[in-house]
């Protein structure tokens, strides 16, 4: 049976900011901020048919400037945080805010979209529950929530800072708890944050150059570093999902690179399959063989790094144990054939953008669906080839 056909969905503005609504698993939900200069901004909360194959949207207005990070709570499907470029005293400020998508009293403008159909005119704001004060910490770049959190605990990354806040259950306060400074010769600048899932939600790790840093949140002091991580800027990081020790990098050599945390002198595995810079890498948070790259050169890549994951080889039945009779029957040959491990390289290539792909994001609703954005503001919903599927299924 051959795969569906990808589903395209063009915003009016560019864009470079998306996230998958992770609270609730019952829809496929992703949503988009757009960076306009010259109109109020939007956020579009973007829903899956998968039925019909086809996208709902519903549009809201986000008036504060353009947004260069979007985050979903874990704890609450309504409420989300952007950071966003805004002009203070004639000057441009990286600020953040969390925010709550209006009640459906009234009717919201939800519609079957195609690849060009604008915005609704009369859209909703977007209710803002409260502001991240930066004014001693200086611009804030991106909002993490703490995985698997009830949405009460969020870290903000500026230049050479990321702290640590406590929101109030109704998100309308935030309290700054702790914070880490990035210290060193010429004044080194952080560009990316992201939160280990593991040990309690207790570290994290940042890049800065070509530097990866692990820090205790307990005691804000560094765990790890790997010098030299990558050839150039490191762009972004993930955590496998199921393997506590292991972590997957990118950057501007063109290159995704995974590590193993306790021994950082090298790379457990390269893939050098892009051609640009790559600008984000995700795990796959159900099968942690699947990895997704994307980058300046328009491409998204599905990867294999199954000799790495958690399932090397493949789906195991869980009555395995129950079967030792005909196990004993079947050939040895025949089952080392039978859970021969797969192998490790490019699945796919996607190549529906003409813009650089800023970000892809799996469905947390979805283990075979993922979402990828251009800066032209093309989204485009794909999925895990069929046959791969099954081999790891079965």
């Amino acid at each position: 049976m051959d795969d569906e056909a990808p589903v395209i969905y063009g915003l009016e503005f560019q864009a470079r900011s998306l996230t998958a609504q992770v609270a609730e698993t019952d829809a496929i939900r992703f949503l988009v901020g757009t960076q306009s200069l010259k109109y109020d901004n939007q956020v579009h909360v973007l829903d899956f048919d998968e039925d019909n194959n086809a996208l709902n949207k519903t549009v809201f207005f986000h008036k504060d400037g353009e947004i260069w990070h979007i985050g979903s709570s874990p704890g609450d499907k309504d409420v989300l945080s952007t950071c966003f470029n805004k002009i203070v005293d004639n000057k441009l400020q990286g600020q953040a805010a969390i925010w709550r998508l209006p009640s459906d009293d009234e009717d919201p403008d939800i519609q079957d979209v195609g690849l060009h159909d604008d915005a609704s005119s009369n859209a909703k704001n977007l209710e803002v529950l409260c502001r991240l004060d930066n004014s001693d910490a200086g611009n804030i770049m991106s909002v993490l929530w703490e995985p698997q959190g009830d949405g009460n605990r969020i870290l903000s990354l500026t230049d050479n800072k990321f702290l640590v806040w406590d929101l109030e259950a109704s998100g309308s306060r935030a309290r700054m708890t702790s914070s880490a400074t990035l210290e060193g010769k010429g004044h080194p600048k952080f560009t990316s944050l992201r939160w280990n899932p593991h040990h309690n939600n207790s570290q994290v790790a940042s890049a800065n150059d070509t530097t990866i840093r692990g820090w205790d949140l307990r005691s804000m002091e560094q765990t790890y570093m790997i010098e030299n991580a990558h050839g150039q800027l490191v762009r972004d990081l993930d955590f496998n999902p199921n393997k506590q020790y292991y972590m997957a990098s990118c950057g501007d050599d063109c290159s995704v690179k995974f590590w193993d945390v306790r021994n950082t002198e090298w790379p457990v595995m390269v893939q050098n399959d892009h051609s640009h810079w790559v600008w984000s890498v995700r795990y796959n948070q159900f099968h942690d063989q699947l990895v997704l790259s994307s980058s300046s050169d328009s491409r998204v890549i599905l990867t294999n790094a199954a000799s790495i994951s958690s399932e090397p080889f493949g789906h195991m039945d869980e009555d395995d144990d129950d079967e030792e009779e005909d196990d004993d029957i079947m050939d040895n040959e025949e089952k080392n054939r039978s859970k021969e491990a797969m192998k490790d390289g490019v699945i796919a290539t996607y190549e529906e953008h003409e813009d650089s792909v800023y970000a892809a994001e799996w469905s947390a609703a979805d283990p075979w669906l993922f979402a990828s954005l251009s800066y032209d503001g093309r989204l485009v919903i794909n999925r895990v080839p069929r046959a791969e599927k099954y081999k790891i299924l079965l």
